[in-house]
């Protein structure tokens, strides 16, 4: 199935899912169903005239805001190993769709349930982050921040590698017991999928931001985040709660992989949702969590009203760059984001 142009203008949102080869650009697929979120029936896909109005703008909004949730949960997993190691990790989009491939592994192959194949999922990436941890991070102690990044990038290509080789046989759908037809609320149609996946979402980002800031575990990833020296005395261990931290993103990878899987299909192209976790970090700040939600909620509504607004006259694709363009502005007023704390250092 093709999207119609926007010229149409219609978007079919109630088609089939995912009639579309699994290595489509799952980060467009967001910003193409806000298109038509007021013009097309959800119900029996016959057009409804649309008025560019305040009834289509507020369909955009909530749309965006819907996957400005995802956005949140994906982007998370980047924060969890920056705010703990300040090491920025280049392969997040590769780790969540292998993340979903072990999800899809444990339901097709090995004909578990969701919860077993969920447990699978985050038993191996938990398994593979502690290990990266053990085997290479270990050995690039003390050694420049360019060594650790061109590590992460090869760390991507061999995750996409491996994961088409290994799961290529295995399909790529997560199918989930979701409301089939869409819940109108205040008069706007809303997925049922994406509204689910969104409050899931939110949920998995609330505990993540409670084990930060409301356990012992938060607190001592935050004691070695801001003076590892001093976390040392204090009896902290490194190593451990670093391995902590590779395996708290693992499983939050495996929660994003899932339900971006459920919103905008499977495969080896949810590795470009990666692209969306640079601007949302370094606009809401690339150690804070509010600001990381923040970020990705603003991003979701900029792209949605991008692509019902700019794209019909600038020509299709904007949208997926005026995140870029906002960020490129942010670095200019706020280099450290909106909730980020400048990098102060003793000399």
């Amino acid at each position: 199935m093709t999207w119609p142009p926007m010229a149409a203008p219609c978007v079919l949102l109630n088609a089939p899912r995912y009639a579309r080869p699994i290595g489509v650009r799952a980060v467009e697929t967001m910003t193409a169903s806000a298109m038509g979120l007021s013009l097309c029936s959800w119900g029996d896909g016959n057009i409804i005239p649309g008025a560019m109005g305040a009834h289509f703008f507020a369909a955009l909004v909530v749309d965006g805001a819907l996957a400005g949730a995802l956005y949140a949960l994906v982007a998370l997993s980047f924060v969890v190993v920056y705010r703990a190691s300040r090491m920025i990790n280049f392969a997040v989009g590769e780790w969540v769709m292998l993340a979903s491939r072990f999800v899809t592994f444990g339901l097709h192959a090995l004909g578990l349930g969701l919860l077993g194949a969920l447990a699978v999922g985050c038993a191996g990436m938990a398994g593979l982050g502690v290990a990266f941890n053990r085997v290479v991070l270990r050995r690039l102690v003390g050694q420049p921040l360019i060594s650790v990044i061109m590590v992460t990038l090869g760390l991507g290509a061999l995750v996409r590698g491996a994961a088409a080789l290994t799961f290529g046989g295995v399909p790529a759908a997560i199918p989930l017991p979701v409301l089939a037809s869409p819940i109108v609320i205040g008069g706007l149609p809303i997925a049922g999928d994406k509204l689910a996946a969104a409050a899931v979402a939110a949920a998995c980002t609330a505990v993540v931001a409670w084990v930060f800031h409301g356990s012992r575990t938060g607190v001592a990833l935050r004691a070695i985040a801001d003076d590892q020296q001093a976390a040392m005395s204090a009896g902290i261990d490194l190593h451990r709660y670093f391995a902590i931290t590779w395996a708290l993103m693992g499983v939050v990878s495996v929660l994003a992989g899932t339900l971006w899987t459920l919103v905008a299909g499977g495969g080896l192209g949810i590795v470009l949702v990666g692209l969306k976790v640079f601007p949302i970090v370094i606009i809401g700040g690339l150690d804070s969590i509010p600001g990381t939600v923040v970020g990705a909620l603003g991003v979701g509504v900029l792209e949605s009203l991008a692509a019902g607004y700019l794209d019909p006259l600038l020509g299709g694709g904007f949208s997926n760059i005026a995140s870029y363009l906002v960020l490129l502005a942010a670095l200019f007023v706020r280099p450290y984001g909106l909730f980020g704390r400048p990098d102060v250092r003793r000399v």
